[in-house]
């Protein structure tokens, strides 16, 4: 079996880690700085309370009050209360020093991972490519063969991942949910079972997202599927080509899939898993835009000097697309889903069938809420490897 090599660094690399070792020792000496000052402040706290109790102690000891300006309960009340609100001031100070250290923090181990090395993480059949949807636009873009190819696909290079969407193997391009990146453990969940069925799987950060360039919109998203389609279609021969959009990624499929249409052009199937009406409906009941995320960095000032998502409405109108599109359309929702209800699959079922007018072309699979999958589990579940034949299996017939 051969070995991937690995290419040495560049200066361009070696600079960005160089910033990064920084990165990482401002914030070890940020923290260090703030657990000084919360230690010097509980040493306050108990020197004050050890105080306190002294003074009890002296009271009953001497069974009586003595007398001076100042009762020891005068004394015990003050302390008391200085006691009191040194604890506020600590609590407020660590309130303070979390907003700033969490985001922070969070930031930095979210690029943690090399997206551009997925066989860091144990994908060894999958490898890493980069495309140009747009000026100044760059989209980081996995590509997973057949697990039945792994050993075949030790070592090889682009040219050969490309060579091999025209094996004649379905082809699936998976549009992932609001935030984080292609490395989500949900989302290589996905694109594991669909390698393990026996599918090609193109797993895209749209712009904006993981590694991609760019700023996230609506048009802006659907500019960058709409490019992978057609570079995977330029590609795959008569290869079946289908989209699995899950959560914000379903509104993306339907939209694209509409688009298609008006370029004469249509996916061969499409799945909708955990999929929302519209985008617009769900904003709506949201106190921030979903795309908030992308703004709200360190140092956050973009996002108070400016409003960058006052002109960026969201629509993704997944039930008057899902009016216009006649491809064989299945529905994954589990009953416990937390973020989308099932009644939003429901309705979506409801809108599909009747306009394909089909019980065969829609179809509709419930995950029991008792399997408690939630919104990103359904990869878990045993049964969804054959879900997905069946439904492969209909598009030939």
């Amino acid at each position: 079996m051969q070995k991937q090599e690995r290419s040495m660094p560049g200066p361009c690399s070696l600079l960005f880690v160089h910033f990064r070792e920084l990165h990482c020792l401002f914030v070890f000496n940020h923290c260090q700085s703030c657990v000084e000052l919360i230690v010097r402040e509980c040493s306050v706290l108990f020197k004050m309370k050890r105080k306190i109790i002294q003074s009890e102690r002296k009271d009953q000891s001497a069974g009586r009050l003595q007398q001076s300006d100042r009762k020891p309960k005068d004394l015990n009340v003050h302390a008391r209360s200085q006691w009191q609100w040194t604890w506020t001031k600590m609590g407020l100070l660590s309130l303070c020093i979390l907003s700033v250290l969490i985001p922070l923090l969070l930031h930095l181990f979210s690029d943690s991972i090399d997206l551009s090395r997925p066989s860091d993480i144990g994908l060894n059949h999958t490898i890493n490519m980069y495309l140009t949807p747009g000026e100044a636009v760059r989209v980081g873009v996995w590509h997973t063969v057949p697990e039945h190819r792994w050993k075949e696909a030790q070592g090889k290079d682009l040219d050969w991942y490309e060579n091999a969407l025209g094996d004649g193997s379905p082809i699936f391009i998976y549009l992932h949910g609001n935030g984080g990146n292609r490395s989500a453990p949900h989302r290589i969940g996905i694109a594991n079972v669909l390698s393990a069925v026996g599918y090609h799987v193109l797993v895209l950060d749209y712009r904006g997202f993981g590694d991609s360039t760019g700023e996230p919109t609506e048009a802006g998203l659907c500019t960058d599927v709409l490019y992978l389609y057609h570079w995977v279609k330029a590609r795959s021969g008569n290869s079946p080509v289908c989209v699995w959009g899950h959560s914000l990624g379903s509104g993306v499929a339907s939209t694209t899939a509409v688009k298609l249409l008006e370029q004469g052009k249509q996916f061969d199937g499409i799945i909708l898993e955990g999929a929302f009406l519209n985008a617009r409906m769900e904003t709506n009941k949201l106190t921030e835009h979903p795309f908030t995320w992308f703004y709200w960095k360190f140092p956050y000032i973009q996002y108070f000097l400016f409003n960058p998502l006052k002109s960026k409405d969201l629509n993704l109108p997944t039930d008057e697309n899902l009016q216009k599109i006649q491809t064989p359309l299945m529905i994954l929702h589990a009953e416990d889903d937390h973020l989308v209800p099932f009644a939003s699959a429901q309705e979506i079922y409801r809108i599909a069938k009747k306009a394909q007018n089909s019980d065969e072309h829609v179809k509709l699979v419930r995950f029991d809420g008792a399997l408690e999958y939630l919104h990103n589990g359904l990869y878990k579940d045993p049964g969804l490897p054959n879900i997905i034949r069946e439904f492969m299996q209909s598009l030939m017939t």
